[in-house]
């Protein structure tokens, strides 16, 4: 249909879709098809990055309640 080797009419009767359906989808597709090629390392690196941070947050979250715990056992002299 891209390529303009068949009409829409012929097509749609092999496909046995309506015109209308398939004029829908090839101005969908000519309207997104720059998006296909769009680089998103950027966005995947940004996510990367903040989960991460994340995760060294929650480490350390993590080693301050295991010295607290540590503390409180010695402290009531277990």
């Amino acid at each position: 249909m891209l390529r303009e080797e068949k009409s829409i009419s012929q097509i749609a009767s092999e496909a046995g879709n309506h015109t209308n359906v398939l004029n829908r989808w090839k101005n969908e597709a000519i309207q997104n098809l720059s998006q296909l090629f769009v680089d998103d390392r950027k966005g995947i690196t940004t996510m990367k990055k903040d989960y991460e941070q994340q995760i060294e947050e929650l480490i350390a979250e993590v080693v301050k309640l295991i010295t607290q715990l540590s503390w409180l056992k010695k402290k009531s002299g277990r």
